[in-house]
């Protein structure tokens, strides 16, 4: 009987780690980033975020951050590199509850192009922007919805600091639709 039991649980543990699927990154969360520059061997770098991933990732990473957030020394800002226009500000409000309850119920946008700026400024508590990822020659836009939740500034060693947590939820589809909790 053990000569047996052994080599079927054996294949049985094999057989279940061989048939587990890579799980797909979360579409939403809540997450911080800031502008503490670290060098690296030869470069300078910064985290940022990267919504296809839902992960912080480096300016060096490949592939590199959809936003990055920064500090002209008077406000706070978004920064992206895809070489488009890419933020709108969907909506500007007073409280926390309001901007939470707006972003729940953006469900579906439409923003015409005259609309998007190349970056997000300032940015202020309970904003709500709406993100667009892509180039402008690829044709391949996905879409991210952020409620600013916190803001922090200060001096910082090379230039003013500056962090922000936001909520966000992604849409990869291509389409301005993010499906409700």
């Amino acid at each position: 009987m053990k000569k047996t039991l052994i080599p079927v649980l054996i294949m049985a543990l094999l057989l279940s780690a061989s048939c587990k699927k890579d799980e797909a990154p979360d579409t939403r969360g809540t997450v911080t980033i800031d502008n503490t520059t670290t060098l690296g061997s030869t470069t300078y770098y910064v985290y940022g975020f990267l919504f296809s991933t839902a992960s912080k990732v480096t300016t060096r990473d490949t592939p590199r951050p959809d936003i990055t957030v920064d500090s002209d020394g008077t406000s706070i800002l978004f920064m992206t590199e895809n070489e488009r226009n890419s933020f709108y500000l969907a909506g500007d409000y007073n409280d926390a509850s309001s901007a939470k309850t707006a972003f729940d119920n953006l469900t579906s946008a439409t923003v015409a192009e005259n609309l998007w700026t190349g970056l997000a400024t300032p940015l202020k508590e309970n904003q709500v922007w709406i993100y667009r990822a892509g180039s402008r020659t690829s044709g391949n836009d996905h879409y991210a919805k952020l409620r600013i939740i916190s803001l922090k500034t200060g001096p910082g060693d090379i230039k003013p600091f500056a962090s922000c947590t936001f909520e966000w939820q992604y849409q990869s589809d291509g389409t301005l639709t993010f499906p409700a909790k």
